[in-house]
Formats: structure tokens, C-alpha cells, sequence
């Protein structure tokens, strides 16, 4: 979830009488922090979902929509977020400890990609196949901070035949996460296994016909995950944006489910747990 999910990546909220706080643009706009290169979830000419998402809160709260554009690597929050430069970012994992986040507006999941004349029809880490097929995955780095298919294919003992591709890339050419997802259409790789949002946009704007299935038997590999809640996030402390934001992604649900999957978002519900209620 690059970056998003792992750094393994977003929507705003409704006003009803609630005083915002000076830091939250008293000026009537809505300030966004946003990567100017980061298809499907932004760029600078604001096609991402994430963009439209912003779009759609900012006409909600009568605001001027602004943005602050950062590369979304290492420093990213520090950079906009906390510098005040900016007063939300549109995508963050549930709970990431670096900013106050609002209540999830989607859940997605981990998935293979692989083309549709191949017939793989892959869906489980324990499919015997891995062990001879060309896998690719993202990487971040070598600080073990890899994303959940690349750590759980090395424990599986699936090494050599995986492929290694820079979630970061060449920065300075458009949408660089996109290569893993072309290099199965180019017939580079046999299956990528990648973050559900971007494999599910990519795979549809390929010119070759691309399956897209959503990874099981993740739930063996923990800690690790393999499907994640997405929030916004606001400074800590800035609890009245956040209810603001809340209130409109109760309020707006039915819209944002359209707009992801508009995009190719693979949506999955959160797990029941035993009492009967989701995580």
C-alpha cells in the first residue's frame, strides 16, 4: 500500500455547526497534502481518487480546495503535515501513529495480477505454482520495511524466481508503482503480488486483458497483513476536522464506494469478530 499502507496510498467532511480550529485553513480552504505523482491515488493534474474524493469534500464544506505537493516517501508527513503547510492527507493507514485519523472510508486487500490467457487463476499463498513461476513484488528498501507479500514469500522459502521492483522508481517519469503491473502485461513476470488500489487500476487501463484476485491465506503470515483499513489523516490534536470529516464519510459512503470502484479499488469488508462486530 505503498507508501500508504506500508510507509506499507482518503476523503473529507461535512460541517454542521462546528467551529473549526485556526489551524484548520480559517481562510476557507481546504488544505490538501498530496503526491504530484502517485496514479491512482493523486497527481498534479488531480485525476487520482483521492483528488476527486478531496473535490467532493471541499464543495461539501464550501472551501477552496489547495494542495501541497510532496514526493510521498520517507519525511512526507514532516514535510506537509506537521509544518502546517497543509491540514489533511487523503490517505493513510488506520491507526498510523504519525497523524489523528479518521474512521476508515474503505478496506482493500492485497491481490495477484496475472494475464487472463495464462489462466493461473492464482488466489492462494500456498499454491505450489510460486515456488517455479516469475513473481513480482514492490520494494521499499533494505530496512525490512517490505510490503506483506514479499515478506511472506520469503518465509514460504520463495526466493530466486521473485523480482524486486522500486515502489519509488524513476521519479521523474509519471506513475513509476505502474511498472510491476506492466511487466505482467509485457510478459516480463508470470504474476505481480501488489496493493489491491493500484493492481486494480492498472490492470484496467492494460491493453492486454489482466485477472486480478485477492491473495488469501494472509492470516498465516502474522504480523503480517494483508488487508488494510484506509483513513484520512489530520494533525494530532485536530479533532474538530476530524469529526468534520467523520460526518461526511458517514454521510457520503454510498458516493465514495461508487468513486472507488470507478477506479478499481478491490473493496473488501473488515473481519467479524467474535462478538459479532467488525474490527
Amino acid at each position: 500500500m505503498r507508501h500508504r499502507s506500508e510507509c506499507v496510498a482518503a476523503v473529507l467532511a461535512c460541517l454542521v455547526g462546528i467551529a473549526l480550529p485556526a489551524s484548520a485553513a480559517p481562510n476557507g480552504e481546504l488544505r490538501v497534502c498530496a503526491d504530484p505523482n502517485n496514479l491512482p491515488f493523486s497527481n498534479s493534474t488531480e485525476a487520482g481518487f483521492e483528488n476527486k474524493l478531496a473535490s467532493m469534500v471541499a464543495e461539501s464544506l464550501g472551501r477552496t480546495l489547495s494542495y501541497t505537493w510532496w514526493a510521498q516517501r520517507r519525511g512526507f508527513i514532516r514535510n506537509t503535515l506537521k509544518a502546517e503547510k497543509c491540514d489533511v492527507v487523503m490517505g493513510v493507514p488506520s491507526g498510523y501513529d504519525l497523524v489523528e485519523t479518521t474512521r476508515p472510508y474503505y478496506r482493500s486487500t492485497y491481490v495477484f495480477v496475472s494475464r487472463q490467457d495464462a489462466h493461473l487463476d492464482l488466489s492462494s499463498l500456498l499454491d505450489p505454482r510460486l515456488h517455479r513461476l516469475a513473481i513480482g513484488v514492490h520494494l521499499v528498501g533494505d530496512d525490512g520495511n517490505n510490503p506483506p507479500p514479499a515478506q511472506a514469500l520469503g518465509e514460504l522459502g520463495i526466493v530466486d524466481n521473485v523480482r524486486g521492483y522500486s515502489i519509488y522508481g524513476d521519479y521523474r517519469q509519471a506513475d513509476p508503482p505502474a511498472h510491476l503491473i506492466e511487466a505482467v502485461a509485457h510478459g516480463d513476470i508470470d504474476v505481480a503480488a501488489a496493493w489491491g488500489p493500484l493492481a486494480g487500476y492498472f490492470a484496467g487501463l492494460s491493453g492486454v486483458p489482466l485477472t486480478v484476485t485477492p491473495i488469501r491465506d494472509g492470516e498465516r503470515f502474522a504480523p503480517q497483513q494483508f488487508q488494510f483499513a484506509i483513513s484520512m489523516g489530520v494533525r494530532k490534536g485536530d479533532r474538530a476536522l476530524r469529526d468534520q470529516l467523520n460526518a461526511f464519510i458517514e454521510e457520503h459512503r454510498t458516493e465514495i464506494n461508487s468513486l472507488l470502484r470507478s477506479y478499481g479499488v478491490p473493496l473488501v469488508e473488515a473481519p467479524v469478530t467474535a462478538s459479532g462486530g467488525h474490527e
